[in-house]
């Protein structure tokens, strides 16, 4: 899911904060107004969206997400707010976006932009009105009209900031429809106060833990040497604690390469106390995770860089598995009563680092099955997020918000004088909402099921108070006798409902800029975002498999290892796909081919595709090669194009190949083509398929290799029975995502330090390019095609960011 604000402030103006998570959403979140309250507007009414305005009147409103027009209305002029001035817009635009946000969750949703500038504003402010969609130039007739599915892209201008009696403004709001939000919030843990770990795979953004009260925070993890080193990883001795008669809500994410954890103390009435005033920063702790996991985790590091990334094992075969093991007797040396440091009772021991009380941190085993892991996927109730239904609604038929049940939902005391008046109500709930930072923060996170302000069908229960001897209007009725009437025709202007074809009476709405923030964590592909970014005009219309038949073939695969190794970011993921782009070409080979040709004693000159090697392995059962009538000589030489040009020289005793087929059999395969028997092996140990004790490190330092002679070498290579394994689809996008982020460290780092968006000035793009160029040679050892490598990493930048 990809999901951007309806402003996007320039790049590089968002934040000085070198660690704020999402620095574009904290400068939109200025944006907002305070007589544009979600959800509750100034006169205690229900209100489903808030109102934004940006430092100019320049800045474009934006669609959020790709979808298609639901309903429209664009007007030539302003309308009369009921003062005699044309100060109101009743220009919008209704969008709906179907995504998904993991393995078969799909999500539809809806996003309203109104108060849209009038055509004749434009003029005025000598922006050109052909910067919008051809659809939105014209002005269409007063009451709207129906989008006729018309396509939109996220991003696409929708028009500029209008006003509402005066007042410059967008009305923003997100909503969904009844079925659809019960068919993608089921599954989650939604307003559920007694969450579990959930057993299906679906996690993005931060990890929740709830600890239990009566834990023991130890100063070191149980296995910490006299160096003060667990298993070769550096610990820091903090002071341990417990946390007796409170539990605790713990919160991490990674942010350019570090850890931040921040920590609650929940109180008996429910309340909770922030321990970390700013969260607990590990630096370079995620640079850091292959070689923690290496360590820690030697029987799988594939398993071990889950549990230490996501407190938990997201694979669907997982080599480490929860239980007791042998452990030898006594203590480690020097460490009294710790047990041995190279045996654990528990193989899946994941020690935190934990804020337990106030001033006090300390190292916990959080892979305990008392202790629940969630994530952002989950919407725990620990975030914020809240249902208000018909259940616990603080508002009654006519829209109208009690304050005292308002309050009893928050937990809070709003001051109010005793027996107050209507207006004195609407005094106190403004000053309660706007004057109370931790109470605006408690309503971003409502989720509330409610009537949209938009059905004019609903205007005579949500207004007649107004009209009553004591309301607004009845007050007025002998200076103003048709001053409800004429509230009521204005009111029209704006609605719109029956252009929409939506037919449910009530949804369930959001904060908006909470809902964006929330979802920009998902970092998962929907299938029409990728097929913006490997689109089908990257293939030959004679390539097969087909376009099509690639991405669903290795949408998944990708999502997951984008997940597995933080690539999520729009930056790292934009390089992952722009290199892999070449890499495979563009999905299209997970597995190197050879040529037919004719070898001499200069090499191999090939003439064609050789057709026997892009069949797929999985269709062949073994690997290519693997039978005498197979043998393929192009791996082992020096390759030649027809017109003689050298393609690439021998794999023959080269990355730890040593044996006749090793050349043929170490072919590059997957996303990132990972290549040579040295290689295979590091892949290997990491998911745990081969064991350190296999056989001998550094087998290619051994003299006879240097020789290229096999049979007089005393060191032992690692022995891969089956290399094809990595051109499987689950198999060949995680090689991709470990061949960067663990074969090459230093990568993030570099990826880290470029734009998430497209360089546009001269000075710019060259620091750009030079980025992409030691991201290329880091991953190919050759700056082979950098120029193109940086063309599509900059193609997915302006998709993704």
């Amino acid at each position: 899911m990809i999901i951007s604000p309806p402003f996007l402030p320039a790049a590089g103006a968002t934040s000085s904060n070198a660690d704020a998570p999402d620095p574009m959403m904290d400068a939109v979140d200025q944006f907002e107004l305070a007589h544009g309250i979600y959800p509750i507007a100034f006169d205690r009414r229900w209100h489903p969206g808030i109102h934004l305005m940006p430092g100019t009147q320049n800045e474009r409103v934006r669609a959020i997400a790709d979808g298609e027009v639901v309903a429209y209305r664009v007007t030539q002029q302003a309308v009369d707010g009921g003062e005699g001035a044309l100060d109101s817009n009743t220009g919008f635009v209704l969008l709906k976006h179907a995504t998904e946000t993991g393995d078969g969750r799909s999500i539809t949703f809806y996003s309203l932009y109104m108060h849209l500038m009038e055509l004749d504003g434009y003029t005025g402010l000598g922006v050109q009105v052909n910067s919008l969609p051809e659809f939105l130039r014209t002005p269409t007739p007063e009451e709207g009209q129906a989008g006729g599915g018309k396509k939109i892209h996220r991003k696409d201008v929708l028009g500029l900031p209008g006003r509402c009696h005066g007042q410059r403004h967008i009305h923003f709001e997100i909503f969904m429809l009844p079925s659809d939000f019960n068919a993608f919030f089921a599954s989650t843990q939604l307003d559920n106060k007694q969450p579990a770990t959930p057993t299906h795979k679906d996690c993005w953004g931060h990890t929740y833990y709830i600890i239990p009260a009566g834990q023991t925070f130890l100063a070191k993890p149980t296995g910490t040497d006299a160096h003060n080193k667990l298993r070769g990883v550096a610990i820091t001795t903090l002071q341990g604690g417990s946390n007796d008669g409170y539990p605790l809500h713990v919160e991490t994410w990674f942010h350019h390469g570090n850890k931040y954890t921040n920590t609650w103390k929940v109180n008996q009435d429910g309340s909770r106390t922030l321990f970390t005033p700013q969260p607990v920063k590990e630096a370079g702790y995620e640079y850091d995770l292959f070689t923690r996991a290496s360590n820690l985790y030697p029987d799988c590091p594939s398993d071990g860089y889950e549990l230490l990334r996501f407190g938990r094992i997201l694979s669907d075969q997982p080599t480490l598995q929860d239980g007791e093991t042998n452990t030898p007797p006594g203590p480690a040396p020097g460490l009294s009563g710790n047990p041995h440091p190279m045996t654990q009772a528990n193989p899946c021991v994941t020690w935190m680092r934990i804020t337990c009380a106030e001033g006090q941190e300390g190292y916990l085993d959080v892979n305990g099955s008392n202790i629940v892991k969630l994530s952002d996927a989950d919407f725990p109730y620990l975030t914020g997020w809240t249902k208000i239904s018909e259940d616990n609604t603080p508002y009654s038929d006519d829209g109208m918000c009690d304050i005292d049940e308002l309050v009893k939902i928050i937990g809070e005391t709003a001051p109010q004088p005793p027996g107050a008046k209507e207006y004195e109500d609407e005094d106190a709930l403004s000053n309660y909402v706007k004057g109370n930072n931790s109470v605006r923060t408690t309503l971003r996170g409502f989720i509330c099921e409610a009537p949209t302000e938009w059905n004019s069908a609903h205007n005579d229960t949500r207004y007649a108070k107004l009209n009553e001897a004591d309301g607004f209007y009845g007050k007025q009725k002998d200076a103003n006798p048709t001053g409800y009437s004429d509230f009521l025709k204005l009111l029209a202007k704006f609605q719109f409902w029956d252009k929409t074809g939506i037919a449910d009476n009530k949804l369930w709405f959001f904060h908006p800029l909470q809902f964006i923030r929330h979802f920009r964590k998902c970092g998962w592909l929907g299938m029409k975002e990728f097929e913006q970014i490997y689109s089908d005009a990257r293939y030959s219309p004679h390539k097969r498999p087909h376009a099509p038949q690639l991405r669903s073939t290795y949408l998944t695969p990708l999502n997951c290892a984008v997940r597995k190794y933080g690539l999520t970011s729009p930056t790292r993921l934009a390089h992952f796909l722009g290199q892999g782009a070449v890499e495979s070409g563009w999905l299209g080979s997970m597995q190197e081919t050879s040529m037919l040709g004719h070898l001499d004693a200069i090499g191999f000159h090939g003439t064609s595709e050789n057709p026997a090697s892009t069949a797929a392995e999985s269709g062949l059962g073994h690997w290519y090669g693997a039978i005498p009538a197979e043998d393929d000589a192009w791996f082992r030489s020096k390759k030649y194009n027809s017109h003689g040009g050298l393609i690439t020289g021998s794999y023959d005793w080269k990355l730890g190949n040593c044996d006749r087929e090793d050349a043929q059999k170490f072919r590059g395969r997957g996303f990132k083509q990972l290549t040579g028997r040295s290689n295979y092996a590091d892949y290997w140990l990491f998911r745990g398929w081969l064991k350190k004790t296999d056989f001998s490190p550094h087998w290619w330092d051994d003299p006879a290799y240097h020789g290229h002679n096999r049979s007089g070498m005393t060191r032992q290579p690692a022995i891969i029975d089956n290399p094809q394994h990595v051109a499987l689809p689950e198999n060949c996008v995680d090689s991709g995502g470990f061949y960067l982020r663990c074969e090459r460290p230093n990568v993030a780092k570099e990826i880290d330090a470029d734009s998430s968006e497209a360089a546009e000035t001269e000075e710019l793009k060259r620091a750009e390019f030079a980025i992409s160029q030691k991201v290329t040679r880091a991953i190919n050892g050759a700056l082979l095609a950098d120029r193109e490598r940086w063309e599509d990493t900059r193609a997915a930048k302006k998709i993704l960011s």
